[in-house]
């Protein structure tokens, strides 16, 4: 048997459409219900959906004052408050494609984006670096949107833009990938085949409100099924999210690998007495750190794989529990495959993971780049660039990348834009990036260069802290008289590692 799962379609997306309008599709039935809870020590900021809503459609008809128009690119430059979702909602429900962005970005790499957009508008917070635009609606403003009369929903085709996410593209530069409307319809497919989730559940999210794992699965689903979203205020140390979870009753648990760690870090027994069970994405689960939250907590973990153009698609749940090593298996209504070089493989052998063009989450494609979205594309199929084997049950287990993108913190960073960025340091002739682990199942990014002589480390985090985002920063520098390369001369990044020693405790 080939490597296909394929166990039929999910039900069509409904025309005309808009996504915001399906996230907020409960609202009126439930307009008293806590739609969302900010955590904070001594209680929390409670929004109701009706005030959520009127929130959204306010800044929507706020956009639409401002001049801004159906189709109109907004580049977000906002922090980890609560107007990030409400600005991004906003904007999609008037029509406006909204581009959120992290806070962490520096003002060279946004202004790289600003080139790649041309976006008609940047929603600014002031303490977000961001490079000159003639058009920048300021948080004060936004805020000020909540109020005004609320839009109609622009519904329309579910096949057309509505919103753009980056993500480190291979050739270095980061790519802006382009989503429909109907992305949130496919998003249903998650609820039973990860989350398990239901309109009484209350999810909490340990992500920031600007990251797109926490804007999916911590705030977008659980509004669309008409659940309660908690997040914990900015700030909230790991230490505290077990206190946090108890107080609030918290009954799923959403995290990267690296929230749970540190979670359990000289950790027995965490008390999570509502908590029925948690969910993990962003960087592959080490069966370890899912075998020690199981041991201290009573509760199962679900892990889910996907990424930036397809969201999650391969994922545990408490009607399909992985087996062994295994993800798990593709969520009901997917069509995914394991290819070789021929098409599918026969079962049980490793090939490339493959999304079927037809997947209603499937990104439209790269903003500006369609030559680089056709040449992935296999036939009918989107390669992922991750390896994996297929069992005759459809689980997946995962082999790794098929390429050098590193994966440190939940975030996928492509080492050539790292590169780039240290090649211009005077002193360096060559560089080479790698993730590199410095204790069991953690990982940093490490740049490995060559030059006359070592450069001083602390000059070295100055410069990449203005050039790169936090999360893209190598947090090591090594100092190397050659790196290592292939018989043409290339550059092999896998051997990078081998050179790294890691501090001594």
């Amino acid at each position: 048997m080939l490597s296909i799962f394929d166990q039929g379609p999910p039900p069509p997306c409904p025309a005309p459409f808009n996504l915001a309008a399906h996230v907020m599709r409960h609202a009126r039935r439930q307009p008293d219900k806590v739609a969302l809870s900010v955590l904070r020590p001594d209680g929390a900021e409670e929004w109701s959906y009706a005030r959520l809503e009127q929130a959204i459609l306010g800044t929507a008809t706020g956009l639409l004052q401002a001049g801004l128009v159906p189709g109109d690119i907004v580049l977000m430059r906002l922090g980890n408050t609560v107007e990030f979702p409400i600005a991004y909602l906003g904007a999609i429900a008037a029509g406006i494609v909204p581009v959120p962005t992290s806070s962490q970005l520096t003002e060279p790499e946004t202004a790289r984006m600003i080139a790649d957009l041309s976006p008609a508008a940047i929603l600014r917070a002031p303490d977000v670096a961001c490079a000159p635009h003639p058009r920048q609606i300021g948080i004060e403003a936004l805020n000020a949107m909540h109020a005004l009369p609320p839009a109609d929903y622009a519904l329309g085709d579910p096949e057309r833009l509505a919103y753009a996410v980056y993500t480190s593209g291979t050739s270095g530069k980061p790519r802006a990938v382009a989503h429909a409307h109907r992305a949130i319809w496919a998003r249903q497919m998650m609820v039973e085949g990860w989350y398990g989730l239901t309109p009484e559940d209350r999810l909490c999210h340990a992500g920031a409100f600007n990251w797109t794992y926490t804007l999916g699965t911590g705030l977008m689903d659980p509004w669309a099924i008409g659940a309660t979203a908690l997040i914990p205020e900015p700030g909230t140390d790991i230490a505290a999210l077990p206190g946090l979870l108890a107080a609030h009753d918290a009954t799923l648990f959403a995290a990267a690998p690296g929230v749970f760690r540190k979670m359990l870090q000289g950790a027995g027994k965490l008390d999570l007495p509502a908590l029925r069970h948690a969910l993990c994405a962003g960087e592959k689960l080490p069966r370890a750190l899912h075998e020690s939250w199981t041991r201290a907590t009573g509760t199962e973990l679900y892990e889910a794989f996907g990424m930036s153009e397809c969201s999650t698609f391969i994922s545990s749940s408490p009607a399909h529990p992985a087996r062994g090593e295994a993800l798990g298996q593709p969520q009901v209504g997917r069509r995914i495959a394991i290819l070789g070089l021929d098409g599918p493989v026969p079962q049980g052998q490793p090939g490339t993971i493959a999304v079927h063009r037809g997947d209603p989450g499937l990104m439209l494609g790269y903003l500006n780049a369609p030559d680089e979205a056709a040449a992935r594309m296999q036939g009918d199929w989107f390669l992922t660039g991750d390896q994996g084997a297929m069992a005759i049950d459809g689980q997946i287990t995962y082999l790794g990348r098929d390429d050098d993108m590193m994966n440190a913190g939940g975030y996928r960073v492509s080492p050539v834009e790292v590169e780039a960025a240290l090649i211009r340091f005077p002193g360096i002739e060559q560089v080479g990036a790698a993730a590199v682990e410095v204790k069991p199942d953690t990982y940093i990014i490490a740049a490995f260069y060559t030059g006359p002589a070592e450069l001083d480390a602390a000059a070295l985090s100055t410069y990449v802290e203005a050039n790169l985002a936090r999360y893209k920063q190598p947090r090591a520098f090594v100092h190397l008289p050659a790196l290592p390369t292939g018989g043409n001369g290339k550059l092999l990044r896998r051997a990078l590692p081998a050179y790294f020693k890691a501090p001594q405790p």
